[in-house]
């Protein structure tokens, strides 16, 4: 039985209501060392364009400043947009940020879907499937050392080299069939939105005659915020709350194809509070819903500067988190 996993996570949004974009990011940092330090599983590092809140386009810079502050959590990238990248240049940033961190990277891969910056980069979103497949083959032969064409007739070769194998740092993200089996076609992990993808993707691997790798479920408790007073703590996330769900609904409400899981989410508050997207709770109620409530592949995951959120309100619920760390660590997660 697996051990409960926990991760931090940054988007680093910054509406104009909010906490401004410089101590954001100061705080960032600052929590991410504490949560290394306290033993959370994993930092997490997200990416969007051309956000009118700032929303972090380059998560592999701030992973390298995560490195040199942190020294046992795993940094996880994602989902990365590959269409919207060079593979080459993305194979070197996985391999100088994959020796930083001593081997602590893991980079998930995602098709994209927001319009906006698929313009923004000039590329056409009938394209991503063919630049996501390509690019993860380009990635994994740099990544492996390989001299060789790739499909637009450059010469690549990468060095340095990665610590870890590619396998180990690649995940293929994604909410529908297709992300599952090419995750399975490329040898690499899975973290799909809907959990019924883990079958299909393990009885791909099968079918393919590969040993599933990694697998990241959804299934979890998403987006804690721990506190003595809940009631407050609710008035006070709210407002940052409804921020990022508008603005997530927005991008999924201009893609049909969409699978985002804020297509559609209610905004009223008691709506908002039922919907088991966002927790806030007591220490005390974590630790008793932990066990039932995350799977064998979830995760406990915390936001603590959650749409602009004052970084004070999120010490508080990083605090609270390090004095239940080790009863969590000691439970396993739900089969």
């Amino acid at each position: 039985m697996s051990q409960i996993r926990t991760s931090v996570m940054f988007d680093m949004r910054a509406p104009a209501f909010g906490t401004p974009t410089a101590e954001l990011y100061a705080a960032a940092l600052d929590m991410a060392a504490f949560a290394d330090d306290a033993g959370v599983t994993s930092i997490n590092l997200m990416e969007h364009h051309a956000s009118e809140d700032g929303y972090l386009p380059q998560p592999f810079v701030m992973g390298g400043g995560v490195a040199a502050r942190t020294k046992r959590c795993r940094i996880s990238l994602g989902a990365v947009i590959l269409p919207l990248h060079d593979p080459v240049k993305i194979a070197e940033q996985i391999a100088v940020l994959d020796l930083m961190s001593n081997g602590r990277l893991q980079v998930i891969f995602g098709a994209g879907y927001v319009a906006e910056e698929f313009a923004a980069f000039g590329v056409s979103l009938k394209d991503r499937g063919r630049l996501l497949n390509e690019g993860i083959d380009v990635i994994l032969r740099a990544l492996h050392g390989e001299r060789f064409q790739a499909p637009d007739g450059r010469t690549v070769f990468v060095r340095p080299l990665p610590v870890q194998k590619p396998e180990s740092i690649l995940i293929v993200g994604g909410g529908v069939e297709a992300s599952a089996k090419r995750a399975a076609k490329f040898g690499l992990g899975i973290s799909p939105l809907r959990p019924d993808l883990i079958d299909i993707y393990d009885a791909e691997c099968r079918s393919l005659g590969r040993e599933p790798g990694a697998k990241f479920s959804p299934a979890g408790l998403s987006n804690v915020h721990l506190t003595r007073d809940p009631d407050a703590t609710w008035a006070q996330v709210l407002p940052h709350l409804k921020h990022v769900i508008t603005e997530y609904a927005k991008w999924a409400e201009a893609e049909p194809n969409s699978n985002s899981p804020f297509r559609g989410l209610l905004t009223n508050d008691e709506a908002l509070k039922r919907c088991g997207m966002f927790n806030v709770m007591t220490p005390e109620e974590l630790v008793e819903r932990a066990p039932s409530a995350v799977s064998e592949f979830g995760s406990i995951s915390l936001m603590p500067l959650l749409g602009g959120l004052a970084p004070k309100a999120g010490w508080e619920s990083l605090e609270l988190l390090k004095t239940v760390l080790p009863k969590l660590q000691r439970q396993p997660a739900a089969a």
